[in-house]
């Protein structure tokens, strides 16, 4: 069998994983052991916190919606509980940007749920 020299694809590699590496601090943006194993925690954590990202803006929104909400004299809960039992279907998110930036609106709305509970 006729011998293969890698020498091309290995080179090829090691740079295009170097390459992702820019800005790493100290020799982990250098040296291709170090790089390497940097990327290994660098895409876990990208993968884990992807996931997380999404838990800390629910938390933000509920936080905001609370605290609009106890403003007019009813709680986060008892908000939600009458959103459901008039079956208004609007997510967190967008009860949220209304409290910033339409508070007019989300007063209507929490004046709903007030009568129903």
């Amino acid at each position: 069998m006729a011998r293969v020299k890698r020498g091309k694809i290995a080179h090829k590699k090691r740079k295009r994983l170097l390459k992702r590496t820019k800005g790493f601090r100290w020799g982990r943006k250098t040296k291709y052991r170090a790089a390497k194993e940097a990327l290994m925690h660098a895409d876990k954590y990208a993968y884990r916190d992807r996931r997380t990202k999404k838990r800390e803006w629910r938390k933000l929104w509920q936080i905001q919606i609370g605290a609009f909400s106890k403003k007019l004299g009813i709680s986060y809960s008892k908000f939600i509980a009458g959103l459901k039992k008039n079956k208004i279907e609007l997510d967190r998110k967008i009860l949220s940007q209304l409290a910033q930036k339409h508070p007019e609106i989300l007063k209507k709305i929490v004046e709903i749920c007030k009568e129903s509970s």
